[in-house]
């Protein structure tokens, strides 16, 4: 979360820093593979116990709870970007930097394709994406009763189709371009986070060759990405624009099969680091509070993300006023992660929803009438 904020925030020199800039993987890949995970804990169990049925009603229900986010925090930076442009008189700025000035020009057909997803600028494609793949967990755990393999064979045929541009979807009325990140290539890493966690595939046996093979992978696609050694021989810029070209390497719409190992040998690489249960990450009481913070803000991950996006626009507009010295990034960056971490555990709170339960000892609990229309003491959930 906190590596997304900071690739989307303009201009951030500390973007030249994150995961994507020393590998073919980067921060998606991470995020994607987690949703996986934690799909499988959230939903799966609803299957187990509920039927299948039940499960795909339970799909349905977060499938449109991501739409609208996606949705209503499209609204709200575009307001954003639009007001500050009209107050400033800044003649469209931060709305062409969006590329959002398609939408205002003829909202009427873009409204239709927000709507119905044909219209998916690049700002806003990662919602669409996993909503798209949430859809095909029914699908997936239909699978999965008859055979494992079956579920193999489908989420390699999806994403061999994808790759072949057969399985394109439309990403605005003005062009031919598609969404950015194609949701039947990227399901393959979402449901192998999935297929872990659901008991599908156990954990890979820990040994030194297969540590040397990880740490190999993970050295060895570092010049291909570090822009600085791109930047200093021609010869391997050209080589990875020539990869990327393929589609089926490292094009991160296509979710590129190089993209795929490099990522789980990164993967792989931090399970070790963390080690069995997790036990490294326990330590002393700064170590243990900040992993606690880490995992929080991964818990309310579309509360976080959503804020995020938000945030990264006026972080954005904020260092165009102050100037974006490294200093002054680095301060507003690191004030766009305590705001980050403050409304994940706003959100927890929230979802506790500790109105329903009865006072703790000590609280007054006397009645106060003038709070409460007609007198009347509002029933729990009201």
């Amino acid at each position: 979360m906190f590596i997304i904020f900071i690739a989307h925030t303009p201009d951030n020199f500390l973007a030249l820093w994150i995961p994507a800039r020393f590998g073919f993987s980067d921060a998606t890949e991470i995020f994607v593979f987690c949703s996986g995970m934690a799909s499988a804990l959230a939903f799966g169990a609803v299957f187990s116990s509920h039927g299948w049925l039940m499960g795909a009603g339970r799909i349905v229900f977060r499938v449109w709870q991501v739409y609208w986010a996606h949705i209503i925090v499209f609204f709200v930076i575009a307001a954003l970007v639009a007001g500050v442009d009209q107050v400033f008189g800044l003649d469209g700025r931060y709305v062409d930097g969006l590329n959002l000035q398609h939408f205002f020009d003829d909202a009427r057909p873009n409204l239709v394709g927000l709507l119905t997803l044909t219209y998916v600028p690049n700002f806003f494609d990662i919602l669409p994406m996993y909503l798209v793949i949430l859809a095909l967990v029914p699908v997936i755990m239909a699978l999965g009763r008859l055979s494992p393999w079956l579920v193999a064979a489908f989420v390699a045929t999806l994403w061999v189709l994808a790759a072949a541009r057969v399985l394109d979807l439309p990403a605005e009325p003005w062009s031919d371009r598609t969404w950015f990140f194609n949701p039947f290539s990227w399901q393959l890493v979402f449901f192998t986070g999935f297929a872990f966690m659901i008991g599908w595939l156990k954990p890979p046996p820990v040994s030194r060759g297969l540590v040397w093979l990880a740490v190999a992978i993970v050295a060895v696609t570092i010049p291909f990405a570090y822009f600085r050694i791109l930047g200093a021989v021609p010869e391997l810029a050209a080589a990875n624009h020539a990869l990327d070209s393929t589609g089926i390497l490292i094009n991160k719409t296509q979710f590129g099969l190089f993209r795929y190992i490099h990522f789980l040998a990164l993967a792989y690489l931090a399970w070790l680091a963390a080690g069995e249960g997790g036990r490294r990450l326990t330590g002393g009481p700064a170590w243990t509070r900040f992993v606690a913070i880490v995992r929080n803000v991964g818990q309310q991950s579309l509360a976080v993300f959503l804020s995020g996006l938000v945030l990264a626009r006026i972080s954005g507009m904020v260092l165009d006023a102050i100037g974006g010295s490294k200093i002054a990034t680095a301060i507003v960056t690191l004030a766009g992660c305590g705001i980050l971490i403050v409304i994940s555990y706003a959100v927890g709170w929230f979802k506790t929803q500790p109105w329903r339960y009865p006072p703790q000892k000590g609280v007054s609990t006397e009645k106060k009438p003038e709070l409460f229309s007609g007198g009347r003491v509002p029933v729990p959930g009201e």
